[in-house]
């Protein structure tokens, strides 16, 4: 999928080269709302052509980002085992935005895949942003709605022990619309209006759709198919580590 896009823009790219002159010539007899329609839709390409889909090893910046705050001393994980992934997706305003997530490399190349099937379904998530935006804060990501991925932290609410988000084989995705429900809790509050799973709403994620095969036909597990308490927003991945 990824491939096949690439080549149909870069096909775009040399249409538009090759028929440069063309354009120009026939400018002037266009009329000014044809001009704008083009430009446009040629500006729209080029943006296009800017944002991909990459993995890579966490480039220097993000390092400089992340140590401290999202890794510390002490992480089960090495800098040099996590990976860091770029991504198009489908926003909330119907526009395409570019995000970025760090995971184990293990489960890089399948966040991608997973990630360009999303975009591809125009699956709607509001934001991706390192967790470093928000200080490592768990509660402040969620708060804002965010899709995040590696965070060295525990897991709510049990004490010494580790979240799969430590070793960056797990990734939260639309937490309002996808709360973390356990008892009376609810995480973050204004995912109380997402209770109602039967009532399917923009950015939720239910059992059979687009977002749940992506992820289940990989082998990741979903929180929202837990006994104990729900956990809609969180899918993660069992993988050997050392």
């Amino acid at each position: 999928m990824k491939h096949k896009r690439y080549i149909l823009l870069v096909g775009a790219t040399l249409l538009l080269s090759v028929g440069c002159t063309r354009l120009q010539d026939a400018e002037a007899v266009k009329p000014p709302e044809t001009r704008v329609q083009q430009n446009s839709t040629m500006e729209a390409a080029k943006i296009e052509e800017q944002l991909s889909f990459t993995v890579s090893v966490l480039p220097y910046e993000i390092i400089e980002k992340i140590d401290g705050v999202s890794w510390k001393i002490g992480s089960p994980v090495a800098l040099e085992q996590l990976a860091y992934v770029k991504v198009l997706y489908w926003g909330f305003d119907g526009e395409t935005h570019e995000g970025e997530l760090v995971v184990h490399g293990a489960v890089a190349e399948e966040i991608l895949e997973i990630f360009e099937i999303l975009y591809e379904s125009k699956f709607p998530i509001d934001k991706i942003r390192l967790i470093d935006e928000y200080g490592g804060n768990d509660d402040l990501s969620m708060e804002d709605n965010n899709t995040s991925a590696f965070n060295f932290r525990e897991v709510a609410d049990r004490k010494g022990v580790l979240s799969k988000h430590s070793y960056g084989i797990a990734i939260d995705i639309n937490p309002i619309q996808n709360p973390y429900i356990t008892g009376g809790k609810i995480s973050p509050a204004a995912g109380k209006n997402y209770i109602d799973r039967t009532v399917v709403q923009k950015g939720m994620i239910v059992k059979g759709d687009v977002c749940y095969k992506a992820f289940k036909d990989r082998g990741w597990t979903w929180g929202g198919e837990w006994k104990s308490l729900k956990d809609y927003q969180h899918f993660q991945k069992s993988i050997p580590l050392q």
